[in-house]
């Protein structure tokens, strides 16, 4: 995925996040639930924090202080950490669903929260990207050598001359 690519993966992000925001916010009513499938209610609600609720009760400030800064971190993590294209994809999920809730907030704010999933608060599709960005990250820094550890330079390498000194 070159750099286009990523710019290409977040405005996709953002424009299904919001295409679906939109759709719920016309359509079904605030508070109401929906089942869609066993387990997953499709609800109605309004988050003044960030992803799953966190900071719900803090100043209005400090949301979208902590909203900007997360996507200040994205951009710093897609110039220097993201390894190879599982990184580039993480780092487009993540400044995708960052920018999808916080384009709700500065326009609404609040976020449209839509999804009931089981053990967790109830989220938006920029939250799952989030997720699966971070996870995805994770697993991406994990795996990815750390070519530091191993310099290709030979530097501190015994000669194989068959002399001992």
């Amino acid at each position: 995925m070159s750099r286009h690519g990523i710019v290409i993966g977040v405005a996709a992000v953002v424009a299904v996040d919001q295409a679906v925001k939109a759709l719920v916010r016309a359509d079904v009513a605030q508070g109401s639930v929906r089942e869609l499938l066993p387990g997953i209610d499709l609800v109605h609600t309004k988050n003044t924090g960030v992803s799953f609720g966190f900071l719900a009760d803090a100043p209005a400030w400090v949301v979208g202080l902590t909203s900007t800064a997360a996507l200040v971190i994205v951009v710093a993590l897609l110039a220097r950490v993201a390894p190879g294209k599982p990184g580039r994809v993480a780092a487009a999920l993540i400044a995708g669903g960052a920018l999808g809730n916080l384009i709700d907030r500065i326009a609404l704010g609040s976020v449209t929260d839509f999804l009931d999933l089981p053990l967790l608060p109830p989220c938006n599709i920029a939250d799952v990207a989030i997720t699966f960005g971070a996870l995805t990250m994770a697993v991406a820094i994990l795996l990815t050598p750390d070519d530091r550890a191993h310099p290709a330079s030979g530097a501190g390498q015994v000669a194989k001359n068959g002399s001992d000194g």
